[in-house]
């Protein structure tokens, strides 16, 4: 935000060049209440390799290191011997055998049979996954909270959330709803108040898109794929969590738990976001302006 020194009388102050952007406060019944002011945070540059940098992070924060034991594939009798010195039923070399490790000490068609390097049956795999690895792509603190301011400026872009393929009739973003709608403790009552907000039709399209995975996902716990709608961010731990949590798509997230993922899913900027009164004015606290 851009300012003016104006000078009056020998004093001199310092006066906003852009007035301050207002949203308006919505009752339950989707009408206007009152215009509040947004925080500057809603005036950051959306920088879009930045968000996803860090969605990237927070999902490979997720990921468990694994790998199979180092001794996987090698755990068994073979050896070889490559000394000509020693007699013939000791050695691996000069036999009439290809040069490499063989099973010892066992019985009939099992003796001799190559074993313990990758290309054998049951032999160890060439470049195992280790559970070393570095696999999270971590981000600078500042980073992390400049995309977050970024990716909270984007919910307010009416083209970028149009551009996510969210449905929704509002003409001004953000949505700002009264706190009485963090004591909602049912479903249909949320489902109510989001249809009088008109927005209900993108949980209704969340809905619709719900399919099930091809592939073995199904047999380990991600049976659906489903599509993402809309975020509620509230201010404190309130009833509305339970209320909202089975709405299709919909996640409701404290304002002090939010993250590049929720704001951004699938690292493209721009989610359909619905405020409480309390969560928009806690929103400063959390982040520098």
């Amino acid at each position: 935000m851009g300012h003016v020194r104006a000078s009056q009388g020998g004093v001199t102050a310092v006066v906003d060049a852009k007035a301050e952007t207002k949203a308006e406060v919505l009752s339950l019944e989707g009408k206007k209440l009152r215009e509040i002011g947004l925080p500057r945070v809603f005036e950051s540059e959306v920088d879009l390799g930045l968000i996803k940098r860090a969605v990237i992070a927070v999902q490979t924060g997720r990921i468990q290191p694994k790998g199979p034991s180092t001794r996987a594939g090698r755990d068994m009798t073979a050896q070889y011997i490559g000394s000509r010195q020693k007699p013939a039923m000791y050695r691996t070399i000069n036999v009439e055998h290809a040069r490499l490790p063989r099973l010892r000490n066992r019985r009939y068609l099992l003796q001799g049979r190559v074993a313990g390097v990758p290309h054998a049956v049951g032999g160890p795999r060439v470049h195992r996954l280790n559970k070393d690895r570095v696999i999270v792509e971590r981000i600078n603190d500042k980073e992390r909270r400049k995309a977050v301011a970024a990716a909270i400026a984007a919910t307010a872009d009416v083209a970028l959330v149009r551009a996510r393929g969210h449905r929704f009739e509002a003409k001004r973003l953000p949505l700002v709803v009264e706190a009485r709608f963090e004591e909602l403790v049912k479903a249909r009552e949320v489902a109510a108040v989001l249809t009088a907000l008109n927005v209900y039709g993108d949980v209704e399209k969340a809905k619709a898109r719900k399919k099930v995975r091809p592939g073995r996902g199904k047999t380990r716990g991600r049976k659906y794929k489903r599509a993402k709608s809309l975020l509620i961010v509230t201010e404190k731990p309130a009833k509305v969590y339970k209320a909202a949590r089975n709405l299709e798509g919909v996640d409701v997230v404290e304002v002090r738990n939010l993250n590049a993922e929720l704001l951004a899913p699938g690292t493209l900027p721009g989610r359909l976001t619905l405020w409480t009164e309390g969560a928009l004015n806690a929103l400063a606290k959390y982040l520098v302006n």
